[in-house]
């Protein structure tokens, strides 16, 4: 099943409510577009690449719930949602680039009218979720590649179906090196404070059948030392011109383990989630959430700190790209000089877009 999918009739943006595994898999149903911004900031969807789908699904549902009868109302409305949904999660590259795809479509046939405009966008997001199917399924056999025989390999946080449309990034691979018949073993970062890795990847191992084992965060480092890890597989939220990489929480402490015990990182995305106009990581924007998701066991749960502790909680941190090995993409497994391969993988990623339909 997917993770995110369109409902003409309604119509509505249905998607499994992520908050309630792995005790309970639920669709939802949003109505409008500030349901599904609401959903976003909630992170009952989340990864990059599942919440740019469910934003390009609430643009076409805003412009399908417009009551404009001529294109010009039509826009203001289709403007409204983008900046409403554009904001619901500020550090995602693939939440902007989907917005500014479906715009750039309509605009390109801005002379239809205000039904055809409708129809359009709705068809855009539907194309933009099954192009993300099949980019995972072709990031997945690159990166299984780099997996070998009887590998154990790290993963922080949740990149399987769950953080896409479907099949995933960096579990994707891990799901492509097991379907086609490798032995492989995961050690699961639980991924504090949201705990994406013990709730949502070991789920989506547990559907797998591949084995894995739960470890805490700041476990990793033990095991990398002890040499009983051939690589880390992590996704990314928003990869910076230079290679920088904006990734959950965890994920730069993670690098620098590899990286002191020489063991590969790699980076597994989209190049719909690289941003060439950001020169570094240093201009990517990093979303600040409620300090009681770290005060909490779960939100709104049992306070595991003493009454009036305070809390930080970013959650995302930024890793240099001179701790990466390598980025894993559609269009292949990039190396350095990343300023190089990633912008000429981009270019090649979008004359695919860009081509006829």
């Amino acid at each position: 099943m997917r993770t995110v999918l369109w409902k003409a009739e309604g119509p509505a943006v249905s998607l499994i409510d992520q908050r309630l595994l792995p005790g309970e898999v639920t669709m939802i149903d949003l109505h409008s577009v500030e349901e599904v911004a609401q959903a976003i900031r909630d992170m009952a969807v989340r990864g990059a690449p599942a919440i740019g789908a469910t934003a390009a699904y609430g643009l076409a549902l805003a412009a399908s719930l417009s009551p404009a009868t001529d294109l010009l109302g039509l826009w203001k409305d289709i403007e409204s949602a983008r900046v409403l949904l554009a904001a619901a999660r500020p550090t995602a590259s693939n939440l902007a680039w989907s917005l500014e795809r479906m715009i750039a479509r309509a605009r390109a046939a801005a002379h239809r009218d205000h039904m055809a405009t409708r129809r359009l966008l709705a068809e855009e997001a539907q194309r933009i979720a099954d192009e993300d199917v099949a980019t995972n399924k072709a990031i997945g056999l690159f990166g299984a590649e780099l997996i070998r025989e009887a590998d154990t390999v790290i993963h922080h946080c949740n990149t399987g179906a769950l953080a896409t449309v479907d099949y995933g990034t960096a579990l994707g691979v891990i799901r492509t090196a097991h379907e086609l018949g490798k032995r492989v073993h995961v050690l699961v970062d639980e991924t504090r404070p949201r705990l994406q890795g013990a709730r949502l990847t070991a789920w989506e191992l547990e559907q797998y059948g591949i084995p894995y084992e739960v470890i805490t965060d700041g476990a990793a480092g033990y095991f990398l030392s002890r040499g009983q890890v051939a690589a880390c597989l992590v996704g990314a939220d928003r990869v910076a011109a230079n290679g920088d990489v904006a990734n959950k929480i965890g994920t730069y402490m993670l690098a620098l383990a590899a990286n002191d015990n020489e063991v590969p990182f790699y980076v597994v995305v989209p190049t719909s989630t690289v941003d060439l106009s950001l020169p570094t990581g240093a201009e990517i924007p990093i979303e600040e959430r409620d300090p009681g998701e770290v005060l909490h066991l779960e939100q709104g749960g049992k306070a595991i700190s003493p009454a009036g502790s305070r809390a930080r909680n970013p959650a995302f941190d930024i890793t240099p790209h001179r701790l990466v090995t390598a980025f894993v993409t559609e269009v292949g497994v990039l190396r350095t000089p990343f300023a190089e391969t990633l912008a000429e993988a981009v270019r090649q990623a979008r004359q695919r877009i860009e081509a006829p339909h």
